[in-house]
């Protein structure tokens, strides 16, 4: 793989480093362009104004989106809108409240035409491969692997209060983001597969920001090489390298995909077109790829799993360190316990599922390495979950379902819960192979402050296989002298047909939503004030932050729909005392401070002020879309974040839409957990796009800070200086 941070233009049909006279014309004819032009209002020449295809969420997130359209008078869905029940499927954590939840979903879909999918019924990635994609459409997610551009279609995974902006009539904003061109080439080695391919593009671009908020654009010989399933396991992948979406060449195999699903009028052929221009370009020769295993706790501590048995002591020693910084507590991470005296690494169990893993040929490879072989009867499981009902039928009915067991292996139901810790937690001190999106600290459900500490590593189906027919001894597929074979799966549409209810267009106004004890109404907010007073209550001098480490996911998943009781758990992973801190500067604003008098005695302060909380983290929001990781600080008092830069820019858009200012800063040592910091009339620095004023407050001494806040839309700087997104709906509507 190669990478080059230089603009490429396509000549002949292949990348060539020239010049050209028009980069404008040149950026018109990518495919990336072209969609997204289609579906802007052209109201700007600067800014594109979005509206989507359709809308997806799953029931950790479509309650907290419901409710934010409520507020704002919505009376019916403007556009097609998924509601799966994927997350919170399991129904067994807090009693009732996840059934609740979807009960509500349901009710919702009635009153305001909605399409609602079962639990247990498809993955929510997968329904929207399934029955929502079209070359050419975008749709919006509340998920951040709403990746479908091998399908032809862009796809965006963001916070809730985008979706909401849409359901009420508003557009997407984003400044047209560069496009990178991966060009493909080559063909996949027997036993490599799209995760191989996946981490090792995440290796390659993650660390550097190569990719950062970019449109990655795939094209070349090498993607009919691929089957259809392989490259949409390569897509959603794409959203671990930070980039903010993806788009694919597509041909007969794309094709064939939409006929076999019923829906032939959605397939149009995308191809790169001559002139087309690139920001930067990727060369990925797919013979070269090997079989991949990424370490805890990244996607991209990847490493070929070959490389890694030929010194695995260090590798594991390396990647056991880097961990144990990053957990920064009392337990402690033991990689090399899975080491044995002849240098075998010992796995101890196994997971394949979700929309990354639990596609069709996924398994049916995985099948085909165990059958006639068994994983033993040790402490070493597997685990495999497909990603539909459709998907499940088929492996039925050709006979993979029985190879898998009848190996061992336990076969469930299309969940993607052991992606984030609702399912298939480890043991303490375990290490587990997964085909699943990510491996971030405890997303597999373990909790180090109550002495639990377990371990991921991410492999391709195929490997994982591997592993387990070699009784939990990690082992690559590519070793195994067993030639893979792929076929295309029928889709019976009737499992949706009977279940799924689709009230799109048809909205029952007069329906009753359903709510259960835990749904409740977002709090009240504050209005951005004209001066703020910022106490800085926790700082992390971590390379990233994960949104799970901002608001865990696993079994507080379940409170999503509940936003006070789930904010109990802000940070509670990496500062268990944050709550009580934040609360604590928050109750300042009820009565006066004294140290309030003396700033106004020095006529550093106006009578329009609030005091609140910050966090100082140096690159946040790497990880889930979830709305959850800003909002849960915003109704403790938060009223800013300060950082380097932010991991994505949907975390920013989060901390933007729940009123939190996301400013950018230098020196982390101002930031330090206790210090104080005064910005005064950020309202006129918002609306002027003035200099923030800003002092670190030192006993009588005022020491200038260098802030910014980066580029906001008139709509963003709307919506904080409102306080929030739900306060921005109701000045609109004059409810003020």
């Amino acid at each position: 793989m190669k990478l080059f941070d230089t603009p490429v233009v396509i000549r002949d049909g292949k990348p060539c480093f020239c010049e050209i006279s028009d980069k404008e014309s040149g950026y018109r004819k990518t495919m990336a362009f072209k969609i997204m032009d289609s579906h802007d209002n052209h109201k700007s020449d600067e800014i594109m104004h979005i509206t989507f295809d359709s809308l997806t969420s799953h029931d950790i997130t479509y309650v907290s989106i419901i409710q934010t359209a409520r507020a704002s008078g919505i009376e019916e869905f403007r556009m097609p809108y998924v509601l799966t029940n994927c997350h919170n499927s399991l129904c067994a954590v807090g009693g009732t409240i996840n059934e609740d939840d979807h009960r509500f979903a349901l009710s919702a879909a009635h009153k305001y035409g909605g399409i609602y999918v079962p639990a247990n019924y498809a993955v929510i990635h997968s329904y929207n491969r399934e029955m929502m994609t079209g070359c050419g459409r975008m749709i919006l997610g509340s998920d951040s692997h709403t990746r479908y551009g091998a399908l032809g279609t862009m796809g965006i995974g963001e916070g809730g209060g985008e979706l909401a902006k849409q359901l009420v009539g508003k557009t997407y904003d984003v400044k047209y983001p560069e496009v990178v061109l991966v060009y493909l080439h080559g063909e996949v080695k027997n036993g490599v597969g799209p995760h191989d391919v996946a981490l090792e593009l995440v290796r390659n671009v993650y660390e550097s920001g190569f990719v950062k908020n970019r449109v990655l654009e795939f094209a070349g010989p090498g993607i009919n090489n691929l089957s259809q399933d392989f490259r949409n396991g390569i897509d959603v992948m794409t959203t671990e390298t930070t980039c903010f979406s993806s788009i694919w060449e597509t041909d007969e195999k794309t094709e064939e995909y939409y006929r076999i699903h019923k829906r032939e009028n959605d397939y149009k052929k995308l191809n790169i077109e001559e002139g087309a221009y690139y920001d930067r370009y990727i060369d990925i020769d797919l013979s070269e790829i090997e079989c991949m295993i990424a370490l805890p706790m990244h996607p991209s501590y990847a490493v070929s799993i070959n490389e890694l048995k030929k010194d695995s002591y260090r590798y594991l020693k390396e990647a056991q360190d880097r961990a144990n910084s990053q957990l920064k507590g009392s337990e402690k991470m033991d990689l090399l316990s899975k080491i044995d005296k002849g240098g075998n690494i010992h796995v101890d169990q196994a997971i394949i599922a979700g929309c990354s893993g639990g596609i069709y040929e996924n398994i049916c490879a995985a099948a085909q390495i165990l059958k006639g072989r068994n994983i033993g009867n040790g402490s070493f499981r597997l685990s495999v979950y497909p990603d539909s009902l459709p998907v499940s039928l088929e492996l039925i009915k050709k006979g993979v379902v029985n190879d898998l067991l009848e190996s061992g292996a336990v076969y469930r139901e299309a969940f993607c819960g052991p992606c984030f810790g609702a399912g298939d937690v480890p043991a303490n001190n375990e290490l587990s192979i997964r085909h699943t999106t990510r491996n971030f600290p405890n997303r597999e459900g373990s909790k180090p402050n109550e002495g639990q500490l377990a371990m991921v590593a991410l492999m391709d189906a195929r490997s994982i296989a591997a592993t387990a027919a070699n009784g939990g001894i990690l082992t690559a597929a590519s070793d195994l002298d067993i030639e893979l074979k792929t076929d295309t799966a029928s889709f019976n549409s009737t499992i949706y047909e009977n279940r799924v209810y689709n009230g799109y267009g048809k909205a029952e106004k007069d329906y009753e939503l359903r709510f259960g004890p835990n749904i409740k109404d977002w709090p009240s907010i504050r209005r951005l004030s004209d001066d703020v007073l910022i106490k800085v209550v926790t700082h992390i001098d971590d390379p990233v932050t994960t949104t799970d480490e901002l608001i865990p996911s696993g079994e507080t998943s379940s409170y999503r729909s509940n936003p006070l009781r789930l904010a109990e758990y802000t940070l509670s992973r990496r500062d268990p005392d944050y709550v009580r801190k934040a609360r604590e500067v928050y109750k300042l604003n009820e009565n006066e401070p004294e140290f309030i008098n003396a700033l106004k005695n020095k006529k550093m302060i106006s009578d329009n002020y609030t005091i609140g909380s910050a966090v100082y983290a140096n690159k946040p929001g790497d990880g889930s879309a979830r709305e959850q990781a800003a909002s849960c600080q915003r109704v403790l008092g938060a009223v800013a974040n300060f950082a380097k830069e932010y991991a994505t820019k949907r975390y920013r858009s989060n901390c933007i839409n729940w009123g939190i200012l996301p400013f950018v800063v230098k020196d982390s040592e101002d930031y330090k957990e206790g210090n104080w910091i005064l910005i005064r009339n950020i309202r006129d620095a918002i609306i002027n796009d003035s200099k923030v004023e800003a002092y670190l407050l030192e006993e009588d001494d005022f020491k200038p800070l260098d802030m910014e806040l980066g580029y906001l839309s008139l709509e963003e700087k709307a919506i904080l200086l409102s306080g929030c997104l739900i306060n921005y709906y109701k000045d609109e509507k004059g409810d003020r």
